[in-house]
């Protein structure tokens, strides 16, 4: 169906979307940082990007505005531990399809994920 790629640097977190998406039916991948994400992205097209917001090296906010920049077509929902407005905003308005905070309520995030696959 649709590749959905993970990009966050706590496994455990990878590891629990991936468990939440593969049986609904989405091809998953993941990187656990910003370059990586970047390099797999180009590669693999997914239709979908889940990105943390703070990760070492190119955290979250710079890998949205340089994926927005070079593959438009590519939807992001950005991830956050800390709800914080002003950021949520911003990421809105440089491409984001939505910014949810951890814990992550999983039946918003599938749709969430719908909404941008399907619009």
């Amino acid at each position: 169906m649709n590749e959905i790629m993970i990009v966050d640097d706590e496994l455990a977190m990878v590891e629990v979307l991936r468990e939440f998406l593969t049986p609904l039916g989405y091809r998953v991948g993941a990187a656990c940082n910003g370059n990586e994400a970047l390099e797999r992205i180009r590669r693999e097209r997914p239709r979908v990007v889940l990105l943390d917001v703070r990760m070492p090296g190119m955290g979250g906010v710079e890998a949205l505005l340089r994926i927005k920049e070079e593959m438009p077509e590519v939807a992001v929902i950005m991830l956050s531990a800390v709800h914080e407005d002003e950021l949520a905003r911003q990421c809105m308005k440089m491409g984001a399809s939505d910014y949810i905070t951890k814990p992550i309520d999983l039946g918003y995030l599938e749709r969430s994920i719908m909404a941008t696959v399907c619009p």
